[in-house]
């Protein structure tokens, strides 16, 4: 990590390092899912119910750094970047969290199967669209570099590269949802509607975990375009 430079000294109250917090903490919540998913798959209620505790635990962490930065979020003239920006990449990074908990707590509500068909597909969805949380993690950890060469040079290129990543995995992960969707679209008939009705839910809220992740990186795209 490069050194702190004099306009990271001037910019004491930047919210960039809350902001890469509150990140990490949404990240450490998003990857704790696929260890709920596989307590799930395997039907182990018990264990999936104390992932589940874990990831609310994680959410509420992430939920007081979200606070405890919008009550200290500089107003004057002198933030390193853009109030609104700040405001919006918050409020994806927040997003996540609020996601993951709400799979794990319907999924764990409902005591959901997965069907055997999908399951394998379904986990590896999971586990990409986490991939998307841990590369948009990586973005926002630039931040401060970025602030340091004052959003030019070399360092621009590098975070371009990683939020084209982004754009990569994320879109592997819309490709893989539109497969899991036809797995149980073949078998529906044979379930019961209900549990049909709630697996689709469960299968687009895993999926707006990745559209989340690049939002972020697109936040973090129109920093640097400024």
């Amino acid at each position: 990590m490069a050194p702190r430079s004099y306009i990271t000294d001037l910019f004491g109250s930047s919210p960039i390092r809350p902001l890469q917090q509150h990140m990490a903490q949404v990240e450490s919540c998003a990857r704790e899912l696929i260890r709920f998913v596989d307590a799930a798959l395997a039907g182990d209620w018990e264990t999936a119910a104390a992932q589940q505790r874990l990831i609310t635990t994680c959410e509420h962490k992430a939920d007081a750094l979200k606070k405890d930065l919008r009550m200290h979020l500089p107003k004057g003239l002198f933030m390193p970047v853009s109030r609104p920006d700040v405001l919006e990449v918050l409020w994806r990074q927040d997003q996540i969290a609020n996601k993951t908990k709400d799979i794990a707590g319907l999924m764990l509500g409902r005591r959901m199967q997965i069907p055997g068909p999908i399951a394998e597909p379904f986990r590896a969805f999971v586990a990409r669209c986490l991939d998307a949380v841990t590369q948009a993690h990586v973005a926002v950890d630039e931040l401060d570099e970025l602030l340091d060469t004052g959003f030019s040079g070399g360092e621009v290129v590098r975070v371009e590269e990683m939020l084209r990543k982004l754009d990569a995995i994320e879109s592997e992960t819309d490709t893989i949802q539109v497969k899991v969707r036809e797995g149980l679209f073949a078998i529906e008939r044979d379930l019961p509607p209900v549990d049909v009705m709630f697996t689709y839910q469960i299968i687009a809220w895993v999926g707006d975990i990745a559209d989340l992740a690049q939002q972020v990186g697109s936040r973090l795209q129109l920093m640097l375009a400024r």
